[in-house]
């Protein structure tokens, strides 16, 4: 089968130019409705992918990102919400872009083209077979990205990719592909859009999962969440006075005693019985 990518192909709309705000928005949310439906197609690849992940992580692995341009920075985003969200140490679910910290915010030129880099970049976090890496690219083509599975496949390293065309090279070489097939975008070739959007999806889908199967949350709650600012604290608190029943101040003192909502729950329960 010829390999066909979708994600360049035309735009179902034209004369962008001509429409006024309230058309483009109309024709963009449109598009975008297209997304979720995409992603539900495939969500048993994502549930296969997620069960091995799980099990790698609960021997020690660590969960790996790795991609260029708008596809890395979103697997970076990902990964940087983990610990605030779950209380886990940065190490353990890591985003890396062709050209580095960096690119985050600027283009590095032909990064992305390097076959050779992603590994590099990959080693550097002492990568190893507990571990999984997923290859984060739209067009499913990214050098950077394909050379460094290529590499994880060597060495017996669990690989995933999540792209938005079919049978592309990025996922021949992965073990677990994820492909969100959402077409051509409402600006012909911008792949920042619908299908930067599954990606982001996906990706939320991926993590949030894998955390909750690793204990991370309670109930539907964020226990483990650091408390980084007032917000989060003011959180915390309505979280132990839900779960224990307790006054304000009371949810507040154990709050502030052990620093921590779990912890909080947990000790209360413990003194309590």
């Amino acid at each position: 089968m010829e390999f066909i990518k979708t994600t360049e192909q035309d735009s179902k709309y034209n004369h962008l130019e001509k429409m006024s705000v309230s058309q483009l928005l109309t024709n963009i949310n449109n598009e975008d409705k297209t997304v979720p439906l995409a992603i539900e197609k495939v969500i048993p690849k994502i549930e296969n992918l997620i069960t091995n992940i799980v099990t790698r992580m609960n021997s020690g692995g660590r969960l790996f990102y790795i991609g260029a341009g708008t596809s890395g920075r979103l697997g970076i985003v990902d990964a940087s919400e983990c610990p605030p969200t779950f209380g886990v140490p940065h190490e353990l679910v890591v985003g890396l872009i062709a050209g580095g910290d960096i690119a985050i915010r600027k283009a590095v030129e032909f990064a992305e083209d390097d076959t050779q880099q992603g590994w590099k970049d990959l080693q550097e976090h002492k990568i190893s077979e507990n571990d999984t890496v997923i290859g984060i690219a739209a067009s499913g083509t990214t050098p950077y990205v394909i050379g460094a599975l290529k590499d994880c496949n060597k060495h017996n390293i669990l690989t995933g990719c999540i792209t938005c065309n079919q049978d592309s090279p990025l996922s021949n070489i992965s073990k677990h592909p994820i492909e969100i097939i959402v077409g051509p975008e409402f600006v012909t070739g911008s792949s920042r859009m619908k299908a930067g959007t599954a990606q982001k999806l996906v990706l939320n889908m991926i993590s949030t999962a894998v955390m909750i199967q690793l204990g991370k949350i309670k109930g539907n709650k964020m226990v483990d969440m650091q408390l980084s600012n007032h917000k989060l604290v003011e959180r915390g608190i309505k979280m132990i006075m839900s779960e224990l029943n307790v006054s304000t101040n009371t949810a507040k003192e154990l709050l502030e005693k052990h620093k921590s909502v779990r912890i909080a729950i947990s000790n209360y329960d413990k003194t309590n019985k």
